[in-house]
């Protein structure tokens, strides 16, 4: 059994410290929601499912889908925790992570309960930071991005494409005053400069997934419903099940093409692999 160190903690029986999952717990594909209610509302539609660690924010599920094997691990609220999140299931062997979360977007003709895919992320929450320089890009996998996009095309789901900025704090970070009205004058032109630079929409985990997955050589993407409009101010959890089908249905088109991959001995997919 593995030691625990400082640089190397471990929990009970050497599973990973926070997650609290052991090797030949999750598999390959990992869908990464926020909440922890929300791993329920994901693999509602799965088969064979066993429900693995609960362990802070943290609640993990591994099960079949399209009889894919396919794993859900909730990551809590913000960049920290879901590096956390990322590091011990990567330590795991997880190769793909898709984040499926809700969004506010700062566009007005986008609707409450919409989905958006985001190909990159403004680095404004503080995490990936620690990892690498700010100029250092946060971007999607195109893989998983492509994905994402068939599957809704294939469920008739309406989505948008672009570009999030994920930030640190929901309230003051997200255009929102803060308690007793707090607010800084900076913050008055936040949304405005992001509308400015093409940015669709505003969340707190994006980034620091795209970045990572980019350092470490993992594949990664987010799908988001949108719960607000921080334009109209328009607010409703709508779209959630919708994102977790689109995620759970895109693991399995990805299945599809890394058989095509091994079969043709390429490393990268394009679609006249698959005609």
């Amino acid at each position: 059994m593995l030691k625990s160190t400082a640089r190397k903690p471990m929990g009970k029986g050497g599973k990973q410290y926070h997650i609290n999952c052991q090797p030949g717990d999750l598999a390959s594909y990992l869908l990464m929601p926020g909440d922890p209610d929300r791993v329920e509302k994901i693999t509602k539609d799965w088969k064979n499912k066993k429900q693995l660690g609960i362990k802070r924010e943290y609640r993990s599920v591994t099960g079949t889908f399209e009889n894919v094997k396919m794993s859900c691990l909730s990551t809590g609220l913000g960049a920290p925790s879901l590096a956390i999140a990322l590091e011990e299931a990567a330590r795991l062997k997880v190769n793909t992570f898709i984040r499926v979360g809700s969004t506010g977007t700062i566009k007005k003709e986008i609707n409450l309960g919409d989905l958006i895919i985001n190909v990159a992320g403004v680095r404004l929450e503080g995490t990936s930071q620690q990892y690498v320089r700010s100029e250092y890009p946060a971007f999607a996998n195109y893989e998983v991005v492509l994905a994402l996009i068939e599957a809704c095309e294939k469920m008739k789901y309406k989505y948008h494409l672009g570009i999030t900025a994920s930030t640190d704090a929901f309230y003051v970070g997200e255009g929102r005053k803060g308690f007793q009205g707090y607010f800084q004058s900076h913050s008055h032109n936040l949304l405005p400069d992001l509308q400015r630079a093409g940015v669709i929409n505003m969340e707190m985990e994006s980034s620091v997934l795209f970045t990572l997955g980019n350092l470490y050589g993992l594949r990664t993407g987010a799908i988001c419903a949108v719960f607000d409009n921080l334009i109209t101010n328009k607010w409703a959890v709508k779209g959630e099940e919708q994102a977790g089908r689109a995620a759970s249905e895109a693991i399995a088109i990805l299945n599809q093409w890394d058989k095509a991959k091994k079969k043709n001995k390429k490393k990268y997919f394009y679609p006249s692999l698959i005609k």
